[in-house]
């Protein structure tokens, strides 16, 4: 199995990784916070196969990563968000939930919800690979549902077998509170926000936000 890692420390590594995303395999990654499992998010196969491998019920829903803020506001509808504020927030640890675009047609991505949430890691790999793909990425924890998140590859191993390849970027920092993941935010209402999910950057998030005049949806 130990054919499957990849180091990220080479411009092959990330045109490697963008072909096998084309290609419709599901990858793991390293991000800014936890590694992830990722695949296409407009093939439905993959977005099955990403489900299986997580054991993820397909209710739930999964996030996309894009390369940039076009791409951010190509597949969902963030009019209503300045690029003022979008720079404050990304890139780094915030997935930013809002309604999908029109231009978003994977069915079986998150079909129990009209949002999408969408991060843009401050990861340079990530980046990369998302600007030669092209396409939005699902992106997911790298574990199995309800377990802990993971920080070295070493710790998904058992998932190994069933991912197209492993791209390791080392550990992913030493602190637990890392596997807290990214700050997950409800943005979809102009002028209002609320925190799906607190991760490592809430209090940062929640202080930008309310900055540019959002206020929450708890209040």
């Amino acid at each position: 199995m130990y054919d499957k890692v990849k180091r990220i420390d080479n411009d092959l590594a990330v045109r490697e990784a963008a072909e096998l995303l084309a290609n419709g395999e599901v990858i793991a990654i390293p991000t800014d916070t936890v590694y992830g499992l990722a695949c296409r998010a407009d093939n439905a196969e993959a977005i099955n196969r990403l489900y299986q491998i997580k054991g993820r019920h397909e209710s739930k829903p999964i996030a996309i990563c894009v390369a940039n803020f076009t791409s951010l506001r190509t597949w969902g509808q963030a009019d209503h968000l300045s690029d003022a504020l979008l720079h404050k927030l990304l890139p780094g640890a915030v997935t930013i939930v809002v309604k999908k675009s029109s231009k978003f047609k994977n069915s079986k991505l998150n079909p129990a919800s009209a949002n999408i949430g969408i991060r843009i890691p401050k990861y340079k790999f990530i980046q990369d690979v998302c600007s030669i793909l092209q396409l939005p990425i699902a992106l997911t924890s790298a574990n199995v549902s309800a377990d802990k998140s993971t920080l070295n590859i070493h710790e998904f191993q058992a998932l190994w077998c069933k991912l197209g390849a492993v791209f390791d970027g080392g550990q992913l920092g030493l602190s637990e509170n890392q596997r807290a993941a990214s700050t997950v935010i409800d943005l979809t209402e102009k002028d209002r926000y609320s925190i799906i999910r607190e991760g490592v950057a809430v209090e940062r998030t929640i202080k930008i936000v309310e900055k540019y005049y959002f206020s929450s949806k708890e209040k």
